[in-house]
């Protein structure tokens, strides 16, 4: 977040801290931008946050094939289309390591999770809705000239159902990782965040006009009722988080025809599972992309009873089968 100027904070603080504002630049967009059609047969990636969702966005979008919010797209990401045409199509794609510090490089070319904002503007519950989403969805795709959208959004965990419903034929991923390394991995950016926050206000804005709660500085749980562990510096909470958030997908959604559980570790080690999940999405380009597990040494006190539990969930969704 550093890297950006006080001209550029603040024009990201104009469009995307004030409702009104985002709001306005979706009607205009709208309103300015033919809306061609496309199909339904969209992806959308979506689980707690640390399962891999960067990386499997990233592999799918080295496809070529759909179209996804980007860098580039912001800070007006409700209006793509005028966006691309005003801001002198910035070409700069130099590679940097995000600020996660987890080894992923990014540049302004790069598809990220910028859908939230859409969802922080408009009400899921209003009968417009679907509609609105219809035409942003729309609009997104045609700023990459795509027939197919791609989303990585780990906030639509909360409204799969919803998801489902606007586009019966998309296909929804619901990425995992071995529980124990996932918490270990939400523990240390929960941390990471709260401290580059003390240093830069700016990230912490940044976060929360872009709906980014997952840990950090604005870190809002999942499942914030009945908890056992409330102590978000304890890597119990997380596990809880884990255990919650998969357990109710599991229960909801395990024999949903669109709804899919993909294993981490098991794309890391099969590239067969990888192979599988490609033509489970229709893509026709082949994708050769390299899934890199990352396990580190988790020497802290974990509550046996959460941990039995998170592992045998865990067993049960690393042997859950696709569905052609």
């Amino acid at each position: 977040m550093n890297n950006y100027s006080w001209s550029q904070q603040k024009l990201h603080q104009l469009a995307l801290s004030s409702k009104f504002m985002r709001e306005t630049t979706f009607d205009v967009e709208t309103s300015l931008i033919s809306n061609k059609e496309t199909n339904d047969n969209h992806v959308f990636v979506s689980g707690l946050a640390r399962s891999g969702t960067t990386i499997l966005l990233n592999a799918i979008y080295e496809s070529n094939e759909f179209a996804s919010l980007s860098y580039q797209d912001m800070p007006f990401v409700l209006a793509p289309n005028l966006w691309s045409r005003l801001s002198f199509n910035k070409q700069d794609s130099n590679l940097v390591e995000r600020a996660h510090g987890d080894g992923i490089k990014v540049s302004i070319k790069s598809p990220e999770a910028f859908e939230e904002v859409f969802w922080k503007t408009f009400n899921e519950y209003d009968e417009s809705i679907k509609e609105k989403f219809h035409n942003y969805v729309r609009l997104v795709n045609q700023r990459y000239k795509k027939k197919r959208y791609l989303s990585k959004n780990n906030q639509n965990i909360r409204r799969l159902e919803l998801i489902s419903s606007i586009f019966p034929n998309s296909k929804i991923l619901i990425p995992f990782r071995n529980p124990i390394q996932q918490a270990y991995s939400l523990l240390s950016q929960h941390k990471q965040f709260i401290e580059s926050a003390k240093n830069d206000r700016f990230l912490s804005d940044y976060m929360k006009w872009i709906g980014h709660t997952e840990f950090g500085p604005n870190y809002m749980p999942i499942h914030n009722k009945n908890l056992i562990f409330e102590d978000y510096m304890d890597i119990n909470h997380w596990l809880e988080q884990w255990l919650l958030t998969y357990q109710n997908c599991h229960e909801k959604f395990k024999d949903t025809k669109n709804i899919y559980f993909i294993c981490y570790e098991q794309m890391c080690s099969s590239k067969d599972y990888w192979s599988h999940v490609s033509r489970l999405l229709r893509i026709k380009n082949k994708i050769d992309f390299k899934f890199i597990e990352s396990q580190k040494e988790v020497i802290i006190d974990i509550d046996n009873r959460i941990n039995s539990k998170g592992l045998s969930l865990y067993s049960e969704l690393v042997h859950y089968r696709f569905r052609n």
